[in-house]
């Protein structure tokens, strides 16, 4: 898949927004310790992004109702959706000068469609994606500049959507949705109800 990105100027990438707060001291001195024996960006990457994957736990996966967006929460919460999860491999990224963005597919579960994040990260002068949802016994999801190998694999047959775009913020409306609400369950129908 031939991968967008929303803008140019891949400072876009590494900027700082009060969801991506890559400025607070939780996030710097996780992305300090979990990159200081690494100097190859690649590397460092890589030890994020698992860190993301396997440390952070998806909040339907640990039955939690508890909304948690803001990158800052995600880390010291310690569980975020795939939205939460994403803006925080952003941040971590981002306090490494790793232009990182976020992707979007619309796919088709027993409860409907709904929104599923991910990230666009810029290495090796190439943009890949990565998703750092979490693996499960269905879902193997890794770090791979080769070929994709993400939780989800959209099946356009059915409706879903595979976006191309990587942009530089996080989807809007999502945001808004999860500002809103306190209860996780009421999130994801708004969420629903986007589509």
């Amino acid at each position: 898949m031939k991968l967008i990105p929303e803008k140019e100027d891949k400072l876009e990438y590494i900027l700082y927004s009060p969801i991506i707060d890559h400025n607070n001291k939780l996030i710097q001195k996780k992305a300090r310790n979990l990159t200081k024996y690494s100097s190859d960006e690649v590397e460092k990457a890589k030890i994020i992004y698992e860190f993301v994957r396997d440390e952070i736990s998806h909040s339907s996966d640990i039955n939690s109702n508890d909304v948690v967006y803001k990158a800052s929460d995600v880390l010291k919460e310690r569980h975020g959706l795939c939205f939460g999860k994403s803006h925080l491999l952003a941040a971590l990224l981002r306090c490494e000068n790793i232009p990182t963005g976020f992707c979007y597919q619309k796919l088709s579960t027993k409860f409907g469609k709904i929104f599923h994040g991910l990230n666009g990260v810029f290495l090796d002068e190439k943009w890949f994606r990565l998703d750092a949802r979490g693996n499960t016994g269905e879902i193997n999801a890794q770090f791979s500049l080769n070929e994709e190998k993400l939780a989800y694999i959209p099946q356009e047959e059915i409706g879903d959507v595979d976006y191309h775009y990587i942009y530089s913020n996080p989807c809007h409306e999502i945001i808004e949705i999860l500002q809103i609400n306190s209860n996780l369950d009421e999130a994801i129908n708004q969420i629903i109800d986007l589509i």
